[in-house]
């Protein structure tokens, strides 16, 4: 057969498979310069009445115009580049996709990760949301049938049934013409697409029962099932809720119980994902909460046509330290925290906000100090503000004096300006490089930072309470009620990253 020629083209290569319906050989074209590698599906029609034969022609050229139009419009779908018959038996000349089926890799490698079995469920099911949209349904979804390609990765979805169905046509006892066999692969094989009613929710038991496989390494017929429903039993050990959760309704026996579509089970895969599981214990409950700093800002000073710029400098430099003395005692702290690493970094979103909070201790009292009791002697910020010729020496504060300096200290420094900076994690993937060294609180509120810069609420106080003194936190949506959709996927990675990290940490790893 290695010599053959089929339509006086394609020289085989190899055969790739051989079946009931046909043959299915590896070629190339040779009528084409880089004498590229196609799939040429050999189909062999089971009548042989002229009548029917001829229908079964019209259809598959029909079939085959459906299988162009996929192919060019999905990447991940082949491409169709030719149709012929030849002898009596049609041939499909399909793009040859280079990889591997999920059922070698399986056998080869192992099970793949769950974040991986999601990753081909969401990839897949955009194509079955286009496949369906054109009125057509696969018919034959099952780990055999989907090729990761090998030069990005992605699932391809190969071997549609209704080409099958077709040449398998006949005529019945009453003369009518019907398919003499049913297309499908028994275990992944929905009950209605057992007695030749395929839906579009059949093609999703098919994949749900395909996801079950890579999870468990199993195929459906190696479960039970449930004597009073006939639902499958799996295993689901070790998987998340949220996808077990998606998997278990896409293969309920009813198709009413199943996703109505591709698209539903693709967006309860994206809202149902759960990147949030039981937090870590927090070692500080209550004093997470970080205060809001007061900003330090000297006014302007408008300079008359007279004024001595010696006077005037020394004025400006004794109503700073002034100002100075009364914010260090205001603000001398009874306890401080230091914020975690690369976590609060996180600027305001207005002009008018306080400025970012950085890896310097911030102090536990927000508010600044009372007023002094009315007095005919002015503050030291009334001496910053109206410069009087002969300023009268500060009322004493009522808090105790800081203890005399040999020198007075250095004016403080100007606060930074707002900016509208966003931290890491929130734009590039983590990496453990990026978490090595912070505690677990300190992942703790990185981990769930990402949700609260989307508007998330949350159910443990202290995290609430922490998250509400930030400038640039506007809560939306309670706990249950966030659409985690609203998540880059490299946030979503890093918030499954974190929790992994933290969960290692935990065991002491």
């Amino acid at each position: 057969m290695d010599s053959q020629l089929l339509n006086n083209r394609y020289r085989v290569i190899k055969e790739l498979g051989a079946g009931g319906f046909g043959k299915t050989y590896l070629t190339e074209d040779l009528q084409m310069p880089s004498q590229r590698c196609c799939v040429v599906k050999q189909l062999k029609p089971v009548t042989n009445d002229p009548q029917v034969y001829q229908l079964i022609q019209e259809r598959f050229a029909r079939e085959a115009a459906v299988l162009e139009k996929l192919g060019d419009r999905s990447p991940q779908i082949p491409r169709l580049y030719a149709y012929f018959t030849e002898n009596g038996e049609f041939y499909l000349v399909q793009e040859w996709v280079e990889g591997i089926t999920l059922t070698a890799k399986v056998r080869q490698f192992g099970r793949p990760s769950e974040s991986e079995v999601r990753e081909i469920l969401m990839s897949l099911l955009s194509v079955l949301d286009y496949v369906h949209s054109e009125g057509i349904v696969h018919r034959d979804i099952k780990p055999d049938n989907i090729i990761l390609r090998r030069s990005d990765g992605k699932p391809v979805l190969i071997d549609f049934g209704a080409v099958r169905e077709t040449v398998a046509t006949e005529l019945n006892s009453q003369g009518q013409t019907t398919s003499s066999i049913v297309i499908g692969t028994p275990g992944f094989m929905a009950s209605e697409q057992a007695i030749g009613r395929p839906v579009y929710s059949s093609d999703l038991y098919s994949l749900g029962l395909t996801a079950i496989y890579l999870l468990t390494g199993k195929i459906p017929q190696e479960f039970p099932t449930d004597p009073n429903t006939g639902e499958i039993m799996w295993d689901k050990q070790g998987v998340i809720s949220s996808l077990a959760d998606v998997l278990d309704r896409a293969v309920r026996s009813h198709p009413r119980d199943r996703f109505p579509t591709a698209k539903a089970m693709l967006e309860a895969l994206q809202t149902r994902t759960s990147p949030l599981p039981p937090t870590m214990p927090m070692t500080q409950p209550a004093e997470v909460a970080l205060p809001q700093t007061v900003p330090i800002s000297t006014p302007a000073v408008r300079q008359g046509s007279g004024s001595n710029p010696f006077i005037l400098g020394s004025l400006i430099a004794t109503g700073l330290i002034g100002a100075a003395v009364v914010i260090a005692i205001a603000f001398r702290p009874t306890s401080q925290i230091s914020t975690p690493t690369n976590t609060i970094s996180s600027a305001s979103t207005s002009p008018s906000d306080r400025p970012t909070v950085t890896n310097t201790p911030s102090p536990i009292d927000s508010s600044p100090p009372s007023p002094p009791p009315p007095s005919p002697s002015p503050s030291p910020s009334a001496i910053v503000t109206s410069l009087p010729s002969s300023p009268s020496p500060p009322s004493p504060p009522s808090t105790p004096s800081p203890p005399s300096t040999p020198s007075p200290p250095p004016p403080p420094s100007p606060p930074p300006p707002p900016t509208n900076e966003v931290p890491f994690f929130m734009l590039r993937r983590v990496t453990e490089e990026d978490l090595v060294g912070k505690s677990q609180l300190e992942l703790d509120l990185m981990r769930n930072e990402i949700f609260a810069r989307h508007g998330r609420r949350f159910k443990r106080p202290a995290l609430q309470a922490y998250f509400d003194r930030q400038p640039w936190y506007t809560p939306q949506y309670s706990p249950d009620e966030f659409p985690e959709s609203l998540l880059t996927p490299v946030q979503m990675q890093n918030a499954r990253f974190i929790v992994e990290y933290q969960k290692r940490l935990g065991r002491g790893e």
